[in-house]
């Protein structure tokens, strides 16, 4: 039912457009009460994702179950779970990129479920680094670099069509993530205030000694491929 109700909508949406499809133009199209509509989706938003809850439900399954020597590679695999199911369906996944890219309303809604991956990455990551120390702040941030990575290379499949192979820049844009982030955290010596750069720039400050630690100060606009490119270009200047 679910399966019948998202492609009756999705009919709808491309002849009429998701502004002017109701939930009633849905489900008489599906040929079912409005009821049954409500059952599987609270809103008219939720219909156009209706694989996401699996998907998180499976990405939380098989986090719970991962060996827990490579915490980034569990992350960047979890990951390659959202792609699939992305690539399962190629012709309904660029559709619904389309169509959130013309529908403000669902561009937000889909961030929110993206932001939900996200915590379910870091809290996996939290109960490996602990809370103390730079800990959640590590979890937080490899989380957001994974997303990230995943998200650049999905979309250049999306905005092709689809054709192609989607996992090869989805694996190029991880391999970057593991390359940067899968090494031990080291202990963090006390440091002065860095130098902020200027509005719209970005600065990496390098503590002294052995036990260099390195700090990315950024501006808010700042894509995040810039910023896993500038932190992997200073670790690799030592």
């Amino acid at each position: 039912m679910r399966e019948v109700l998202a492609q009756a909508a999705f009919q709808l949406f491309l002849e009429r457009g998701f502004e002017r499809t109701t939930v009633d133009d849905i489900v008489a199209r599906a040929g079912v009460g409005r009821r049954s509509f409500f059952r599987y989706f609270p809103s008219k938003e939720d219909v156009v994702f209706p694989d996401h809850e699996r998907c998180l439900a499976e990405m939380t399954e098989f986090l719970a179950a991962v060996d827990d020597s490579d915490p980034v590679g569990a992350v960047c695999d979890a990951a390659r779970i959202v792609l699939r199911m992305y690539a399962a369906d190629p012709e309904f996944s660029v559709q619904r990129y389309r169509l959130t890219r013309e529908v403000p309303g669902l561009r937000t809604y889909e961030l929110s479920v993206v932001r939900r991956y996200e915590q379910t990455l870091a809290g996996h990551l939290r109960g490996r680094f602990g809370a103390d120390g730079d800990g959640e702040l590590r979890a937080e941030v490899i989380a957001a670099s994974v997303v990230a990575a995943h998200n650049n290379g999905l979309r250049l499949w999306l905005r092709s069509g689809g054709a192609g192979d989607p996992e090869a820049a989805v694996d190029h844009a991880l391999d970057l993530v593991r390359g940067v982030w899968e090494r031990p955290a080291g202990p963090s010596p006390a440091l002065g205030k860095p130098a902020l750069p200027a509005a719209g720039q970005s600065g990496i400050t390098a503590g002294p000694g052995d036990n260099e630690v390195i700090v990315m100060v950024a501006s808010k606009g700042t894509p995040m491929w810039r910023v896993v490119q500038q932190i992997e270009a200073a670790v690799g200047e030592g």
